[in-house]
């Protein structure tokens, strides 16, 4: 362009010097340099499309608002399996992770020393039945001598005092009998609860003890039904307490749901059946239990899962997707779109979500058009190309049915 201008200048130049100069000439030049500037400049950039964005009115839909908290799981019954008599692990009869039933043997310990121990109690007990009748035996004789003066009042009263005596060995005997047939019954350790037992923490041929240091030989854990704890506020436990109150009236329980983290929806249903006795002072939470049904074995005790609470009965709001709902300093607003097709902002009061949708308590009505689609590059004064829902579906299979077209060969 420079050389361009270079050159109109020199011609210039020579023109005006020339003497044969015409009016043609000096009209012609600035034609020329018009023309030679404006193909130098850029062309003007094209106007942009409207943005095309997908917007559909608000759903009137009746809804259940659910409180909801994280929790986990806990067994309602659990049991370390330790021994009650001290000896050998003899034989193990249950398979780890298996589920047993109460009563089910479970380990033996050598039965040998208490069995001995049994039938040495049964022999003294044999013993001292003999020494009984015998100093029965020789009451009765001395009752008889004692009518004719025979016998002397001492000898009668330790005749008696004899007998006392062995009714009291015997009483000793018999005892000493019943615990040495409990401790060879103990050698036997039998399921005390049905539930799932877990792996076997000791093996046979090693020796168990008493006391402090018992072993636990292995845990049970109850499945059917199964407890969720968590914690809430103080306000929603007084709600809770009072809608509570109202189901038991009714013959019920304060309704329930639980879901596992890898569940979309709250799958499993039960009611809330405890309150705690306090409210934790430093948190200002009390901790509630709701009791699920465990039929299919899907909930293990010490899961985590996220608990929901009916927090109030059914109500009719109107709904958006969620992904609509815009934040701006802590204030919600949504797009939407006039009859002009300009894009306003329109400030919201939300309520919960239900999904992948949001109530929303104030700021719409059904007839407004609420953008859903296109949102990144919207701002308010714009104007759009308005789709709905039906139209952008059947232009993305238009779409879909012309690049599968064009990828035949």
């Amino acid at each position: 362009m420079n050389a361009s201008l270079a050159y109109l200048s020199h011609t210039s130049d020579q023109l005006m010097n020339s003497r044969p100069v015409n009016a043609l000439a000096s009209a012609l030049l600035p034609v020329c340099c018009a023309v030679l500037l404006t193909a130098c400049s850029p062309p003007k950039p094209a106007a942009l499309a409207p943005p095309k964005v997908t917007a559909k009115p608000p759903q009137l839909a009746t809804l259940t608002n659910w409180d909801e908290y994280p929790g986990h799981l806990e067994a309602v019954e659990m049991v370390e399996i330790r021994p009650r008599v001290a000896g050998y692990i003899d034989s193990i009869h249950f398979q780890d992770g298996t589920e047993v039933k109460a009563g089910d043997l479970l380990f033996v310990i050598d039965p040998r020393p208490y069995q001995a121990e049994l039938e040495q109690s049964q022999a003294r007990r044999q013993q001292t039945e003999t020494h009984l009748e015998l100093v029965q035996n020789d009451l009765k004789r001395a009752e008889s001598l004692k009518g004719t003066k025979a016998i002397s009042e001492e000898e009668y009263d330790s005749r008696s005092k004899a007998v006392r005596q062995a009714e009291a060995a015997l009483v000793a005997a018999k005892a000493n009998g019943a615990i040495a047939r409990i401790n060879l019954d103990y050698t036997q350790i039998k399921a005390p609860i049905s539930g799932k037992i877990g792996r076997r923490l000791i093996t046979a041929g090693n020796f168990v003890q008493l006391g402090v240091s018992a072993n636990v030989l292995a845990t049970i854990v109850s499945l059917n039904p199964i407890y969720a704890y968590f914690d809430v506020e103080e306000s929603a436990f007084l709600k809770y307490r009072s809608m509570a109150k109202v189901a038991e009236t009714n013959g019920g329980g304060l309704t329930c749901e639980l879901a596992l983290v890898n569940e979309e929806g709250f799958a499993h249903r039960g009611r809330l059946d405890f309150f705690d006795n306090q409210v934790n002072a430093q948190s200002g939470t009390i901790r509630l239990r709701a009791v699920f049904e465990n039929a299919d074995r899907s909930l293990v005790p010490g899961m985590f899962a996220n608990v929901r609470v009916l927090a109030g009965p059914p109500e009719q709001t109107l709904v958006v997707p969620d992904v609509a709902v815009g934040s701006d300093q802590g204030y919600k607003y949504v797009y939407v779109v006039n009859a002009e097709n300009i894009v306003q902002k329109r400030d919201i009061t939300t309520g919960r979500a239900h999904g992948p949708l949001r109530a929303v308590l104030k700021g719409l009505t059904p007839e407004d058009r609420v953008i859903v689609n296109g949102l990144m590059m919207l701002r308010p004064g714009a104007k759009v190309v308005v789709q709905t829902p039906e139209s952008k579906a059947q232009s993305e299979k238009v779409v879909a049915q012309t690049d599968k077209q064009q990828a035949k060969p």
